[in-house]
């Protein structure tokens, strides 16, 4: 099964899309819009992400949609982790429609400060999701990688995953490879973070990248993470900012030698605990 593990829906009044520099992507965007790239990309099944809506429906929405969805095999829900109420929240939403394809909760911690993840009331709702048997999942900025690696010591080898490679500069070529290098390397010393191949073109010179200015990346993440801690993931929609979802797929197969069969859907499949549907 070939899966692409981070995807998105959403809808053009998302806040977020407000930023004249995504006029491109702001319309809505449907599964029905995604399955035409799916077959033309060769993609089985999908992990779909929350869009950045920020609010508990949205997660609502997203497992309703899973259920009704055959290619959606896992949802990766918007939650607040501050949220003193949230294991009720985690509970209701498993309890209701497509609550089965609940895998992980990813808040929206490049929206804060630096060290939110240091917060006690932040640490809790961490452990709330671990002991739900969730994924944690961190989208973050690369100044908040090392907040992570602390975030990932105070959960004790529950599995956690980090977006995006943690958002390298990719713009910045060999001095943003060193940097984001440097700062994720402790993360690859912990077996338990497992990382997204995934967003990179959107981290890149939107109009005039090349995968030579992915590829330094891309080798380093399969050295330090090697492939079974590894997963693809379009970004789609977000990726149309710089490239079509076709092209994302081709790029990552090409820099990464063919579809490796674990960054293409084995370590996806272990992370969130995904069965044929």
């Amino acid at each position: 099964m070939i899966i692409d593990a981070h995807h998105h829906v959403w809808t053009a009044d998302y806040a977020w899309l407000a930023d004249p520099c995504l006029a491109a992507i702001r319309r809505d965007y449907t599964i029905d819009d995604l399955r035409p790239h799916l077959r033309a990309a060769g993609i089985d099944a999908t992990v779909l992400v929350e869009g950045g809506r920020g609010d508990d429906a949205e997660t609502t929405e997203f497992l309703a949609l899973a259920e009704a969805t055959p290619e959606i095999v896992a949802v990766v829900g918007w939650a607040s982790l501050a949220d003193p109420a949230l294991s009720d929240r985690l509970a209701a939403h498993r309890a209701g429609p497509g609550g089965r394809f609940l895998a992980g909760i990813r808040d929206q911690i490049q929206g804060y400060d630096r060290d939110v993840l240091d917060r006690p009331e932040v640490r809790a709702g961490l452990l709330t999701v671990a002991d739900a048997g969730l994924v944690n999942e961190f989208v973050v900025r690369a100044e908040q990688l090392p907040s992570v690696v602390r975030a990932v010591d105070f959960l004790d080898g529950a599995t956690v995953v980090l977006d995006h490679l943690g958002k390298p500069a990719v713009t910045s070529g060999a001095a943003g490879l060193a940097g984001w290098r440097s700062a994720v390397a402790p993360l690859a010393a912990r077996p338990q973070v497992i990382v997204k191949l995934s967003g990179l073109v959107a981290e890149a010179h939107w109009d005039t990248w090349t995968e030579d200015d992915l590829r330094p990346f891309v080798t380093a993440a399969l050295e330090l993470f090697g492939p079974d801690r590894l997963m693809f993931g379009s970004d789609w929609p977000v990726c149309e900012v710089a490239a079509t979802y076709e092209r994302v797929v081709e790029v990552t197969g090409s820099l990464l030698g063919g579809r490796d069969a674990a960054i293409f859907g084995g370590t996806a499949a272990r992370t969130y605990r995904v069965e044929k549907r």
